[in-house]
């Protein structure tokens, strides 16, 4: 099936195209939009039809003619639609390697992406448009094990079999363990060999496999091991193994998002995957980043230039809020690994070796005699000791000097760091009932905080968080979640807060019959039994039966679960089917991304940052740290670093753990 958005345009002639061009630029001025339409509607094998047409017709070269009358990323845009794929590819690569510094980010793109018969393509036109040899200017220009991954690469000979063999699948993923993860220094070319020899289909199941062994996927471990422009043509090779659609996708919204365009990026992936898989990308980005392709090239450019790629784009899928199969695999394969990767979840904050009560408890009371405070102390003792400990110095204090330590934290600190450090002397239970407390006392509701705890917390938890709310505020947390919510959004919170969802192994009967009946009222517009029936089996069953629902659920849909619930539902109770399902898919993932979204942009959300930060401390702290960097690429410890202040921000770097 073809994927591209560009197709053949019917009852085509190159002559009378060609005039029309002639026309279009004759004269004073030039006719851009005349251009523009002719030039995006016709396929590349035509427009060089037309070249030649209009040097038989005028007896001059168009592409000179076109780079004479428009200017701009306009003009980069519509020379590079003029010439072949190949052509194309070579002088980006020309240009790139051309003159001071190299653009290495172009030669990554390029050479990860492109097939064995894109690659041999490419050193033809390359010899055939510069009369020098591709290989000899790449080996000139850049080093190290950089440069033999692209020479391996540029042989374009990766195996293109789709028999695979499981023994040397099984043998390939013990490699590259043994290569990095397992070895004092990394053995690099084990690296080399297989990410650039063996066939995607082959890969594709080593990663998986992998992921089995080592309990990370490879791109963490590329990350730890490699370094520099390698560890990125590393990581982009494996990313287009996974799917090409989904990198490219990946590299436009980077291209497009923040401050300011990456016109080259824009125009080189619109140009050189209009007709190959425009449809696929436009179909990842629409899941991946909730917005389309088409409206993020809308809101970001202008001119001529802007509707000139949104006709190589093609359609805006935010239209029909549509979809199609190729997405539909990369969610699949989402919730495919979600069900293998044994991760072992570990927290940053473990309980002190040599641990002495009434040692602390005199520490810290000596931090806070007389004038003055030691804050430094206190944030040593608190951050670098277990709940429990904290709990026993907490009686110890007592014993020791009849005195309240949480009493005496509070007169002592102030601001953030009086919040976390309070915070931590408190049982996980305790803190989730204040937080939820909190949340729902006052004028306004904190429905994000409901939301939060209710939907990620396991039965034990919410048990425990229950009594602990009784506890201190006699009442019961139901009721108070009840008088201050309503609708479905209630009953959500309802069923959540009775901490009575099932613990089994999934039951594939049943995983199906719950797809079918998500499905069934998903796609039927009657939206009554919508919540009811998706609060029926998202409240209930448990983590690894849902996994397989959900993953049957797109079998039979063609859409992630997360797609529908978007599509169909709104306000909190959108929000809160999502956190559930975000939270079976990969729930340190949920936390990294709540964390990253606490901290960019301008102003720090301090609540968001404190919570997670204390609640997860000694949960998934450190398997949070791991996906934060895959998902954002830096390091959660260089943000904090960056985004907060003083002795907060020593405590928040205290409960982190590592640099990453």
């Amino acid at each position: 099936v073809y994927r591209g958005s560009v197709k053949d345009f019917p009852g085509f002639d190159a002559s009378q195209d060609a005039e029309a061009l002639y026309n279009a630029m004759k004269g004073f001025g030039s006719d851009k939009e005349a251009i523009l339409d002719l030039i995006t509607s016709r396929s590349n094998k035509q427009r060089v039809e037309i070249c030649q047409a209009y040097k038989s017709l005028y007896g001059k070269d168009l592409i000179a003619d076109l780079k004479y009358e428009l200017t701009g990323k306009f003009e980069r845009l519509i020379v590079s639609l003029m010439r072949p794929p190949a052509y194309s590819d070579a002088k980006e690569i020309k240009d790139a390697i051309a003159g001071i510094g190299t653009d290495e980010k172009c030669l990554i793109e390029i050479l990860a992406s492109r097939t064995n018969q894109e690659i041999h393509d490419l050193v033809a036109a390359y010899k055939d448009a510069y009369e020098r040899d591709l290989e000899a200017d790449i080996v000139g220009d850049t080093s190290g094990h950089f440069k033999k991954m692209l020479v391996v690469l540029l042989q374009g000979t990766r195996e293109e079999d789709d028999v695979v063999s499981e023994d040397l699948v099984e043998q390939d993923a013990k490699d590259l363990l043994e290569a990095g993860e397992l070895k004092w220094g990394t053995d690099e070319a084990q690296f080399i060999y297989i990410l650039g020899r063996r066939s995607k289909q082959h890969l594709r199941l080593v990663f998986d496999e992998y992921l089995k062994i080592s309990g990370k996927p490879i791109e963490r471990s590329i990350r730890g091991e490699l370094s520099g422009d390698f560890e990125k043509l590393m990581l982009a090779v494996v990313k287009c193994i996974r799917s090409t659609a989904e990198y490219f996708a990946e590299r436009l919204y980077k291209a497009m998002k923040g401050l300011g365009t990456r016109d080259n990026t824009l125009i080189r992936i619109m140009v050189s995957r209009s007709e190959i898989d425009m449809l696929d990308i436009r179909e990842v980005f629409r899941t991946k980043y909730e917005k389309s392709l088409y409206n993020m090239i809308k809101e970001d450019t202008s001119g001529e230039y802007k509707k000139a790629l949104l006709k190589l784009c093609g359609g805006d899928d935010d239209a029909a809020g549509e979809f199609f199969p190729e997405a539909a695999q990369v969610a699949y394969r989402m919730w495919e690994l979600s069900a293998v990767a044994k991760v072992e979840l570990r927290g940053t904050v473990q309980p002190a070796g040599s641990f002495n009560d009434d040692g602390d408890a005199q520490v810290l009371r000596k931090a806070m005699k007389g004038l003055g405070t030691d804050e430094g102390a206190i944030i040593d003792v608190v951050t670098q000791r277990s709940n429990a400990q904290r709990q026993q110095i907490l009686k110890a204090y007592k014993a020791h000097y009849g005195r309240d330590l949480m009493a005496d934290l509070k007169s002592e600190l102030s601001g953030s760091l009086a919040k976390l450090i309070l915070g931590l002397m408190l049982t996980p239970a305790q803190y989730d009932a204040k937080q939820l407390r909190k949340a729902v006392e006052g004028a306004g509701t904190d429905e994000s905080i409901l939301i939060e705890i209710m939907a990620t917390r396991n039965n034990q938890e919410i048990a425990a968080i229950n009594e602990a709310y009784q506890e201190a505020y006699h009442k019961r947390l139901e009721d108070d979640l009840s008088s201050d919510t309503s609708g479905h959004f209630k009953r959500i919170l309802v069923s959540l807060a009775l901490g009575n969802r099932d613990e089994g192994p999934e039951n594939l009967t049943q995983a199906h019959e719950d797809a079918k009946k998500l499905a069934d009222v998903a796609s039927n517009d009657s939206s009554d039994s919508l919540e009811t029936r998706f609060l029926s089996i998202l409240c209930t069953r448990s983590y690894p039966h849902l996994r397989r629902v959900f993953q049957e659920f797109i079998k039979m849909t063609n859409h992630d679960v997360e797609h529908a619930i978007r599509k169909r539902m709104s306000g909190d109770v959108r929000d809160a089917f999502l956190a559930i399902v975000r939270s079976v898919k990969n729930k340190p993932a949920f936390f990294a991304d709540k964390l990253y979204k606490s901290m960019k942009g301008a102003g720090t959300d301090e609540r968001t940052l404190t919570r997670i930060m204390i609640s997860r401390s000694e949960i998934d702290l450190f398997n949070i740290r791991g996906e934060f960097i895959d998902l954002f690429d830096k390091s959660l410890h260089h943000m904090i670093e960056k985004d907060t202040s003083g002795d907060y921000r020593k405590a928040l770097l205290a409960l982190c753990g590592g640099e990453d």
